[in-house]
């Protein structure tokens, strides 16, 4: 027999909860590694102060993100709030303010970029789950998938249900 709705909807509530824990876990993490990307790529080495500004600056970000991202996620499919990753691109400030206060110069972005995340000046925003963390690959495919599953279910019942 075949799960009802119900249990669908109940599997991806799961399964948000659980993408959102990963991604806070994560975010900070995320943020330093970049850093110390862009470092590299500016020829600097990263002082033990600035390291622990780039911290806090982080941590700070962090804080920030992960609610906003777990709303995302755990919301009700039909409430049209949008990805999780649009909020990540777009609540990056504190971080980047921290980079241009630290003098790293930004990066060559494509003019999509420019256009649409202006602010995001050192290209930090993820276009996947896997650009914060390889690990969370899988996890955030499963929750678009069963995200998807939800949506297009809810719509099959609501139309045989108009058919009756």
């Amino acid at each position: 027999m075949e799960a009802g709705l119900e249990h669908d909807e109940n599997r991806l509530r799961e399964l948000s909860v659980d993408l959102a824990d990963q991604i806070a876990g994560l975010l900070v993490g995320w943020l330093i590694s970049a850093a110390f990307r862009l470092a590299e790529a500016n020829g600097r080495t990263l002082r033990d102060d600035e390291t622990a500004q780039l911290r806090d600056a982080a941590e700070a970000t962090a804080a920030r993100l992960a609610p906003g991202v777990r709303h995302v996620l755990t919301a009700d499919v039909d409430a049209g709030l949008g990805s999780p990753l649009a909020v990540i691109r777009t609540g990056t400030g504190p971080f980047t303010s921290e980079l241009v206060e630290l003098g790293f110069a930004a990066v060559a972005r494509d003019e999509f970029a420019r256009r649409h995340f202006p602010e995001d000046l050192y290209d930090l925003g993820p276009a996947s789950f896997a650009d914060i963390d390889p690990t969370l690959h899988e996890p955030g495919l499963e929750w678009g998938a069963a995200r998807a599953h939800v949506h297009l279910r809810r719509r099959r019942e609501a139309e045989a249900e108009e058919r009756r």
